[in-house]
């Protein structure tokens, strides 16, 4: 609104208002007067009705006081989403459905609607990576840190996918930043993935065990121990629980917040322990990088893991950041507490036998 349209409006009310004074704050318009012969509030109200301002009219002691601006009009601007992130997740949920669906003994090649059996799957699978992943990325922006929507990658593995990562474009400057970031992915990734494979373990199916079954056996967690006894306390020393997919989904999804909680080099315990211990990380990911070797004694995966480790990051060390030698918050300690007891929950000895 100008000066000039304030004027033309305070026109249209010539014969019933007197202004005195006249000004304005910021982009409104103010109008101070009285009424003129029998004018009343209403008629001026009548006159201004139609306005494309938004007009107040009160009344102060014996003065008229107008005042007007023009309407803003509500603009719901949405996030401009990079097109390489929509491809990548609509490329990452078909082949996840694809992987659910041959997991459940489907054949889409030949059979297309068999791929709706791979939407249980598919959808608890993308949801915690989603939530891991957008776990970091809310707290990178909280703390003014330029980070990337998530990109997920899309795999002709056995469950579709080699998961998901936000790319950090600005450096982390402070410890507090760093460990609310690093742990933000595994602490909501964890909380949707335990209801996920407990609501999947109470659909899966009880079968007897041979010794001789076909298939993937997977490792049991401390966690993953308590949640069999919980769903199914009666289970006897033969018997073993063939996975329902939203089981199997919130198994992979622990696996992937346990892997991601390793303290070494960037990953998300990587944040965690350097922002928890300072320039003591470098000795612990070295310890923790040598316990990968050992523990691949008991299974190749972990050997695998190391390896894909040093090539992605080339280093066990974490960048430094300026407030290295200030201690955390207590607030902050307990996020690290909090870290460690998942990790020790979702711990895998043997993933895969």
């Amino acid at each position: 609104m100008t000066d000039i349209d304030f004027r033309k409006l305070l026109a249209k009310l010539d014969g019933y208002f007197q202004a005195h004074q006249i000004g304005s704050s910021g982009e409104t318009y103010v109008a101070i007067g009285s009424l003129l012969g029998n004018a009343e509030i209403s008629d001026l109200k009548k006159r201004l009705k139609n306005e494309e301002f938004s007009v107040d009219i009160r009344v102060i002691d014996e003065t008229i006081e107008i005042r007007a601006r023009k309407d803003r009009p509500l603009v719901i601007r949405w996030p401009t989403i990079p097109k390489i992130h929509v491809i990548l997740f609509l490329a990452t949920i078909f082949t996840t459905i694809l992987a659910g669906t041959i997991m459940e003994g489907g054949n889409p090649f030949k059979f297309p609607s068999d791929l709706f059996m791979g939407i249980p799957f598919s959808f608890t699978l993308m949801l915690i990576l989603g939530t891991h992943e957008f776990g970091h990325y809310y707290f990178a922006r909280k703390h003014k840190v330029d980070a990337t929507l998530p990109y997920f990658i899309p795999a002709p593995t056995f469950i579709g996918t080699f998961g998901a990562f936000i790319k950090i474009k600005s450096p982390i400057y402070r410890k507090d930043a760093l460990i609310q970031i690093g742990a933000a992915g595994p602490i909501a990734g964890f909380l949707i993935a335990v209801p996920a494979l407990a609501i999947g373990l109470a659909k899966s199916t009880v079968v007897e065990s041979t010794g001789s079954e076909l298939g993937i056996i997977l490792g049991d967690s401390i966690l993953m121990k308590i949640l069999v006894w919980i769903t199914h306390p009666g289970l006897g020393p033969l018997q073993d629980i063939l996975l329902h997919p939203i089981a199997f989904a919130g198994w992979i999804g622990l696996l992937v917040t346990m892997l991601n909680l390793l303290p070494i080099g960037q990953l998300d315990g990587g944040h965690v322990a350097y922002a928890f211990f300072g320039r003591k990380h470098d000795r612990i990911a070295k310890l923790s990088f040598l316990a990968l070797i050992l523990l691949s004694f008991f299974s190749i995966n972990w050997l695998i893991w190391g390896a894909l480790i040093l090539l992605l990051m080339r280093t066990t060390k974490h960048p430094p950041v300026y407030d290295v030698d200030i201690p955390l918050s207590d607030n902050n300690k307990m996020i690290g507490y909090i870290c460690l007891a998942i990790f020790v929950l979702c711990f895998i000895p043997t993933p895969f036998a």
